[in-house]
């Protein structure tokens, strides 16, 4: 599965500039079957594909940066990361509260 579509693309890299501002739009969560992590993107890099800044629900709720790369190179079980299919944008503040409150 392609975890980056065009669209994606689009949005988090317009949203680059915004840095970790919690106004902006989570534009796309990505996830392994075999895990409990989750990994939500905001903004990326134009020049720098990998580089993304967003939410990772893991140990811990955090935010900051992660790399494409290193989520498209996971495999565990021979399975790699995939896009929620169903995730619907959703404003940063609102799903770093819904996320923290769980």
């Amino acid at each position: 599965m392609k975890l980056l579509t065009k669209p994606i693309i689009k949005k988090a890299t317009e949203q680059y500039s915004k840095g970790s501002d919690f106004e902006q739009m989570v534009v796309a969560k990505f996830f392994h079957p075999f895990s409990t992590w989750s990994w939500y993107l905001m903004n990326m890099d134009d020049e720098n594909g990998s580089y993304c800044w967003g939410i990772v629900n893991g140990f811990a709720v955090e935010s900051g940066s992660f790399s494409m790369k290193e989520l498209e190179s996971i495999k565990i079980h021979g399975i790699g990361i995939e896009r929620d299919l169903h995730f619907k944008p959703i404003k940063a503040s609102e799903l770093w509260e819904t996320l923290n409150n769980k």
